[in-house]
């Protein structure tokens, strides 16, 4: 899980309420609880997040995606899963919404999958928010805190630029009626946030004029980021060692069995690939086939 789930997420799971205001465009919605958001399948799936709330007398559910970039699965279909498992599970009405934060991403997305097959029509549809088409200074008036972290993403008031909206969601965050390290853990979250938009240091040195650095060095929350950014580099390394020893094992395989040399543009090929388990797969074949031509022929195959 990247910094930006685990923050979205994290303040989601937070104020609730201020979401489900936001994304339903309404105010007689009653949070009830935050859900478990693993789902069963054979592969576990993992949504984002999984809220049931109260709209008059009826009991719903309400799922959140977030997303950085565009999805490599195509999100009608990511989202066309989550849903039908949500449904199976719950059993309850259901409103699911994707909101993207960077603005360049969800652009293709079209809110629905269809399928239409012998005779029959699957249509799913689903809420697509783009941060940057929404008016940032809207939701700092709103009142709805858990907002605004990801402010700093949304359209500013015309003819504002980039440091002088992140100073007035800075401003807006530090107005805030929290003890320090509830603001230290919020600052946290919207200068992480507020860099997939605005330039680093122009974030850092706003933080720093404002004497709030130190609030957020001490956060809790930020230490957890640090860590988690730590193991995720760990994984990373021992992922890359594995695939570095996979492909070496692979060659002198083949160096061994058919006297293939560092130089040959088969090894080159081999050294190109990234799929650990493609790697394991091929590693195998070295091993079992009986000439180096029907290894080249598993290679592209």
């Amino acid at each position: 899980m990247g910094k930006y789930d685990t923050i979205s997420k994290r303040l989601i799971q937070t104020y609730p309420q201020d979401f489900l205001c936001f994304t339903l465009e309404r105010d007689d919605v009653e949070f009830l609880a935050v859900l478990e958001t693993e789902q069963p399948t054979v592969d576990a799936h993992r949504a984002d997040s999984f809220i049931r709330a109260r709209i008059g007398e009826e009991n719903v559910l309400l799922h959140y995606e977030f997303q950085t970039t565009d999805s490599s699965t195509p999100m009608p279909r990511r989202m066309a899963g989550y849903i039908g498992r949500a449904i199976e599970q719950y059993d309850l009405p259901i409103h699911s919404t994707v909101i993207y934060l960077r603005p360049d991403a969800g652009q293709n997305d079209p809110g629905h999958f269809i399928q239409s097959r012998f005779g029959c029509q699957i249509v799913i549809q689903y809420k697509v928010i783009r941060l940057t088409e929404v008016e940032g200074q809207r939701v700092l008036e709103a009142g709805h805190s858990g907002l605004i972290p990801f402010a700093s993403l949304m359209k500013p008031p015309e003819r504002m630029g980039s440091e002088a909206w992140m100073r007035t969601c800075v401003d807006r965050a530090t107005d805030l009626p929290l003890d320090e390290s509830a603001r230290g853990d919020f600052l946290t979250a919207l200068s992480v946030l507020g860099g997939l938009v605005h330039d680093r240091k122009m974030i850092a040195d706003l933080i720093s004029k404002e004497g709030l650095m130190d609030l957020i060095r001490e956060s809790s929350f930020a230490q957890y980021l640090l860590e988690q950014e730590i193991e995720e580099n760990k994984e990373q390394w021992i992922k890359q060692g594995e695939r570095e020893r996979a492909i070496e094992d692979i060659l002198d395989v083949l160096a061994i069995r058919f006297g293939l040399s560092e130089t040959h543009p088969l090894s080159a090929r081999i050294a190109a690939i990234d799929d650990l388990q493609r790697l394991k797969q091929l590693h195998r074949s070295a091993i079992q086939v009986s000439n180096i031509e029907a290894f080249q022929d598993m290679l592209e195959a």
